[in-house]
């Protein structure tokens, strides 16, 4: 795989080249030149597209993929799919399966069926066993098989003790602990948050609060056994003011937010579109504001798709009993810039890149000359509207579909392969 790249503005905090319009020579899965301007006879495919952007290639610590157990929403092979459309060279997949990868021989699974894929899949082991909130998972044996932190997902850990404990024990192997944080006994049976809307539709509520006093108490838990803990789903003003304030503290505390979070308020809800029932539910316009304001100055390290697929007969039901979730990996992007208000264009780069490898621990992926190419390509001027045509993944619920977004990816390259984006 010989390419090269024409007139490229570089989007790198980490690159001596950052800023810079150049032209990138790959060879062989390899960045050999960056010059201004660089003419070759070499058997090279140009690339050229205006208002070209690169940056290091984009992570996605949060989707689920569905496989094994559930195929018929997602597999391994779609959702590489829907993650190179949507510019992602590597995606941590959650442990939501069935059986959920809650041992090394789900890790090594998932690490065989994609290692010569144009997409890192990385696998989130669960925390407790099963998945079921009792005991801590074999979390080691798990690592030592590729998974790079361990989680239940979405379900929170009600025991606060169990989590205390894989806190302390997974400092024995410098592993990661992922908390999605919602107290059952306050949130109950909710389906959106509670608010106005709420009380217009007449739909039981998710008080932020819920939220809230999990996060307090997870932070308090990482301050006791001086452990890194990364906070996923957060969205709310509060949860953003608490993790703030466990930064200044020093705490080993990192957290992410989900794009539909940053772009959307509860609002959205009034048509009873079962595809904005999400978890974490939309909030308000000030959590909203709040959110964005915590990725503008490193409150919030890093933004998740979430990436939920979900059949037809999960979601076309009355909205009580729809599943939560919408396909996220092809409109993230779109999503994010069109709604990213005073957030710099570096800083929601740095977001899908430096960020979320500094937390899984994996190495720094750099536009340089020598570097394996491991790149992301897009347009973030570019008009287009999402169609149905543009999703790979097997399902269909987002409620995206007919919408103009600015921002658009143009490929990727990595693992010496390239995929361009067709429309």
């Amino acid at each position: 795989m010989n390419i090269l790249i024409k007139s490229a503005t570089i989007v790198d905090s980490n690159s001596s080249h950052n800023g810079k319009t150049m032209d990138v020579l790959i060879e062989n899965g390899i960045i050999t030149s960056i010059k201004p301007k660089i003419n070759t006879d070499k058997n090279v495919k140009v690339f050229e597209e205006s208002n070209l952007h690169i940056s290091a290639g984009w992570l996605d610590m949060q989707v689920n993929f569905c496989d094994p157990g559930f195929e018929h929403k997602e597999d391994l092979e779609t959702g590489i799919k829907a993650a190179s459309f949507g510019g992602f060279t590597g995606v941590a997949v959650v442990s939501s399966t069935n059986p959920p990868i809650h041992s090394k021989s789900e890790v090594q699974y998932i690490k065989n069926k994609t290692a010569d894929s144009i997409v890192d899949v990385y696998p989130i082991g669960t925390l407790s066993y099963r998945q079921e909130g009792q005991d801590i998972s074999e979390m080691y044996d798990m690592q030592q098989a590729g998974a790079v932190a361990f989680s239940d997902d979405k379900k929170s850990i009600g025991n606060a003790g169990l989590l205390m404990r894989a806190l302390l024990y997974a400092q024995n192997f410098n592993g990661l602990i992922i908390t999605h944080c919602d107290e059952k006994s306050i949130s109950q049976d909710g389906k959106i948050n509670e608010g106005e809307t709420s009380t217009k539709l007449g739909l039981k509520g998710i008080p932020a609060l819920a939220e809230e006093v999990m996060v307090n108490r997870n932070i308090f838990l990482a301050e006791y056994t001086n452990a890194s803990i990364h906070i996923s789903n957060i969205s709310t003003l509060k949860s953003v003011e608490l993790i703030r304030q466990a930064k200044a503290k020093g705490l080993k505390v990192t957290a992410s937010v989900n794009a539909y979070n940053l772009a959307l308020d509860d609002s959205a809800l009034i048509e009873f579109d079962s595809n904005y029932k999400l978890n974490p539910p939309l909030r308000t316009k000030s959590d909203v504001e709040a959110l964005k304001k915590g990725i503008a100055d490193g409150t919030i390290d890093c933004i998740t798709t979430d990436h939920r697929p979900q059949d037809i007969e999960s979601k076309n039901l009355e909205f009580d009993n729809a599943s939560n979730g919408m396909v996220g990996l092809e409109t993230a992007f779109g999503l994010i810039n069109s709604n990213k208000g005073k957030i710099k264009s570096e800083t929601i780069i740095n977001t899908l890149t430096i960020n979320p490898r500094k937390i899984f621990k994996l190495s720094n992926v750099e536009i340089e000359e020598g570097k394996p190419a491991n790149i992301t390509l897009y347009n973030p001027t570019l008009e287009w509207v999402f169609e149905k045509k543009h999703i790979c993944s097997k399902s269909v619920n987002t409620p995206f579909i007919g919408t103009k977004f600015t921002g658009k990816v143009v490929g990727i390259i990595n693992n010496k392969q390239s995929y361009i984006n067709k429309y």
